[in-house]
C-alpha cells in the first residue's frame, strides 16, 4: 500500500484535490451503485463490525481485539472475520501464526489470530459460514464497514482523533471511502481515539450517535524500553503515533524510519537497520503489526512496543457488548 499523500490532510494546500475531484465523483457513484445492488446475508449469530470511513489506519484492530477480549471474559466464543489485506490467500482459511506468514494472510490477521480464531476470505459470507460451523457465537469484522455482504447487528466507526477525516473528500482526492453523512447513517456508535483535535470534533455527529472515547496506552514491553536509545521503524498508516509513544515512555530516538502501510520488509532493509542500531549503540524497535512481517531471525533482533486500548468510560463499551451477549443468549 502506498503512503497516504500529504494533500489528504486537513488544511493542506494543494491543487490535487481539485484535479482529482472528477475521479472522486466516479468513485462515489460506484460506491452507491454497489450498496444498492448488494443483498446482505443474515448470519445466524450476531455480527459486530469495526470499521472506519477513511483509507488507512484509525485504530480498528485494537478496538476489535478489545471487543473479543471482553466477550471472552463473559464466556462468549467470538471469531474474527477479515479480508486479509496484503495476503495471497483468497480463503476462506483460518489464519495460523505457526503456519502462515503476512504474505499469505496479511499482517493484521496474524495479530488477531494470536487472540481468537480468525477467518480470512475475500468472500466475507463464506468466511462467516465457516466460522459459524466452527462454533463461533459472535463474529467480529475487522474492517468491512463498506462491505455489504453481511447484515451487521452493530457497527462501530473508529476515528483517529488527530487525523480525523482528512480533507473530507472522497478517494482519490481525499481519504474518505464514502461521504460522512452516509457512513454516520449506517453506524451505531463511534469510537474516537484520543487525543481529539478540535477540527475532528467539529465533524463528529451531534447527539445522533454515541461517541465512546479511548486511548492507546503503552503495554508491558514499555518498561524495558523506557530510557533507552532506540532506532525506531514502522510501516503503519500513522507512524507518528508510534514515535510519539516511544518518546512518552522516555525513549531517546536516535533514528526513525517510516515505510508505507503493510510494507513487506526486505532482508536488506532490516539488516541495514540492525547495523545502524549496533553502530549507534541503540535498540531496534518496531510495532506489533510490523513485527509479524519479519522473519524469525529478524524478529529475534527487534524489540516490539505493544499498546493496549483503554476506554475513558469502560461501562459505555460494555453496554455495546451487552447487545451482542443478549443476542447470543436469545439464539
Amino acid at each position: 500500500m502506498i503512503k497516504a499523500p500529504d494533500f489528504w490532510r486537513a488544511g493542506a494546500s494543494s491543487l490535487w484535490p481539485v484535479l482529482l475531484s472528477p475521479l472522486s465523483g466516479l468513485y462515489g457513484a460506484a460506491i452507491r451503485l454497489l450498496q444498492l445492488r448488494n443483498r446482505p446475508w443474515r448470519v445466524p449469530v450476531p455480527v459486530l463490525c469495526v470499521g472506519n470511513l477513511i483509507a488507512g489506519g484509525a485504530g480498528k484492530t485494537p478496538v476489535a481485539m478489545a471487543a473479543a477480549t471482553r466477550l471472552a471474559a463473559r464466556g462468549v466464543n467470538a471469531h474474527f472475520l477479515t479480508r486479509g489485506y496484503g495476503g495471497t490467500e483468497k480463503g476462506p482459511i483460518l489464519a495460523d501464526p505457526r503456519l502462515h506468514t503476512a504474505g499469505d494472510v496479511g499482517d493484521e490477521p496474524l495479530l488477531l489470530a494470536r487472540l481468537r480464531p480468525t477467518g480470512v476470505a475475500r468472500d466475507r459470507a463464506a468466511a462467516a459460514r465457516t466460522a459459524v460451523a466452527a462454533g463461533a457465537e459472535v463474529l467480529i469484522m475487522d474492517d468491512g464497514f463498506q462491505n455489504q455482504s453481511l447484515v451487521k447487528d452493530f457497527s462501530l466507526l473508529v476515528v483517529d482523533g488527530v487525523y480525523g477525516f482528512g480533507n473530507r473528500k472522497l478517494l482519490p482526492a481525499g481519504p474518505l471511502r464514502e461521504p460522512l453523512e452516509a457512513g454516520f447513517a449506517r453506524a451505531d456508535a463511534i469510537v474516537a481515539i484520543c487525543p481529539i483535535r478540535e477540527e475532528t470534533a467539529l465533524y463528529l455527529p451531534d447527539d445522533t450517535l454515541p461517541v465512546l472515547t479511548a486511548r492507546l496506552v503503552p503495554g508491558p514491553s514499555s518498561k524495558k524500553l523506557a530510557v533507552n536509545r532506540v532506532v525506531a521503524f514502522s510501516g503503519i498508516a500513522r507512524p507518528g503515533k508510534f514515535f510519539e509513544t516511544l518518546e512518552e515512555i522516555g525513549c531517546i530516538i536516535v533514528s526513525r524510519r517510516e515505510f508505507p502501510d503493510h510494507h513487506p520488509f526486505k532482508m536488506k532493509e532490516i539488516n541495514d537497520l540492525i547495523q545502524e542500531a549496533n553502530l549507534k549503540n541503540a535498540r531496534l524497535v518496531t510495532t506489533a503489526k510490523d513485527a509479524v512481517r519479519l522473519n524469525s531471525e529478524h524478529r529475534a533482533a527487534v524489540e516490539v512496543l505493544d499498546v493496549n486500548l483503554e476506554f475513558d468510560q469502560p461501562s459505555e463499551f460494555e453496554q455495546v457488548l451487552d447487545i451482542l451477549v443478549t443476542a447470543v443468549q436469545e439464539n
